[in-house]
């Protein structure tokens, strides 16, 4: 189940004068991207990611919104409590995508049935439209949804996967990003039955382990399970000091280093925070923290600047201090890895550059420099994530 232009259809609930017409959701006209944008708005060739101001070229007539993620963790939050009153097991995949497991359940309701009136219970009780596809598996289902879309629903017969995704085109399978997309175009695979009729043995050669899966996927197969949903609330780091310290700067390095771990975190499970809180405990054990609630983000620069904002209004004593933390909760799953709603288009390629290292070689592989000189101080086995 896939809720329809999610950011746009909330922003419409809030204001009626918004239907019909062409909604970019996202940062600001001249250097931020599209976060969300309505049916209305793809006609004229925009989708997500895309600068904001390219958008506005292709439709200068288009209302732009910045975004307003309480209100979207809010409507969220109202479907999930909705699925989960009715559904035997499911998946928050993301904020505004469900897989349910409706095993069983076929000889006593007819899932196709049962699920046409969960989506109507979700449209009646929020008044946001979602779209479902009901199959034997997680790919298929996902596919289905979105030839349900907008505001439907579309049944595959259980044998009926592989025929059923033949014509569509390759992009519409999982795992085959805008880069192997391109690929498959030039060797002028257009359509899935391309791909079922090729060897895995090539599409392994030619895309490593993502090949087999790719090729699986074409098949129709996919055994992956529906994972029972479960919200990590918080993960936090903490170093205590080998030696207590009043170095600010010192101090200071390491907020900005656990931080900016933290941030990495996020970004690598696709999460996003709306509260960071900062913790000093200085040499005669007394404890202080300080909590500020902020816009859903994973941004290092958010994050960072926030965290050092309530460290300096924290630290009110010249007593040395034994140990300093960051905490990041208020937790939700986002399909974006990026503040889409704040960063500019250039703080957006940086930090997937940064996290693209990262991600291969190791976390803080790249870093800022201000994390270098504490690496090997105070180095202490006891400190690491919590959640």
């Amino acid at each position: 189940m896939d809720l329809d232009s999610f950011f746009v259809s909330v922003e419409r609930l809030k204001n009626s004068e918004l239907m019909g017409k062409p909604i970019l959701i996202g940062g600001s006209a001249d250097r931020g991207v599209v976060a969300s944008c309505s049916y209305e708005a793809r006609d004229f060739g925009i989708h997500s990611a895309m600068p904001m101001r390219t958008a506005m070229r292709l439709c200068p007539e288009a209302t732009v919104i910045k975004g307003d993620s309480e209100s979207y963790s809010y409507y969220s939050n109202m479907v999930t409590d909705i699925i989960k009153e009715e559904a035997p097991l499911y998946e928050k995949s993301s904020i505004d995508e469900f897989y349910l497991d409706l095993s069983g359940m076929d000889k006593l309701f007819g899932c196709y049935k049962w699920s046409g009136e969960l989506r109507s219970t979700i449209r009646r009780e929020t008044g946001l439209p979602i779209s479902f596809g009901l199959s034997v598996n997680k790919t298929v289902s996902k596919v289905a949804t979105g030839e349900a879309k907008p505001d439907g629903q579309r049944k595959v017969i259980t044998g009926e996967e592989k025929r059923f995704l033949a014509p569509l085109s390759i992009k519409k399978i999982p795992m085959v990003g805008n880069k192997t997309y391109h690929l498959l175009r030039s060797m002028g695979v257009e359509r899935v039955e391309t791909l079922q009729q090729m060897p895995i043995e090539l599409l392994e050669n030619l895309l490593g382990k993502a090949g087999a899966s790719i090729w699986k996927k074409a098949q129709g197969i996919d055994n992956s399970p529906v994972i029972p949903y479960s919200e990590r609330k918080s993960i936090s780091l903490e170093r205590t000091m080998h030696n207590d310290t009043i170095d600010i700067r010192y101090l200071e390095a390491l907020i900005i280093s656990m931080t900016e771990k933290l941030a990495f975190k996020l970004r690598k499970t696709t999460k996003l925070t709306a509260c960071i809180t900062v913790k000093i405990r200085y040499s005669d054990f007394n404890t202080f923290t300080k909590q500020h609630r902020i816009s859903y983000t994973s941004s290092d620069e958010t994050l960072i600047n926030k965290a050092k904002e309530l460290f300096h209004r924290l630290y009110t004593r010249r007593v040395r201090v034994r140990l300093v933390g960051v905490r990041l909760s208020h937790l939700v799953h986002g399909s974006y890895q990026i503040n889409l709603f704040e960063d500019t288009e250039k703080q957006i390629h940086l930090n997937q550059a940064m996290d693209k290292i990262n991600l291969r070689y190791g976390a803080q592989s790249v870093q800022r420099a201000i994390g270098l000189g504490i690496r090997h101080r105070d180095f202490n086995p006891f400190n690491g994530i919590k959640s």
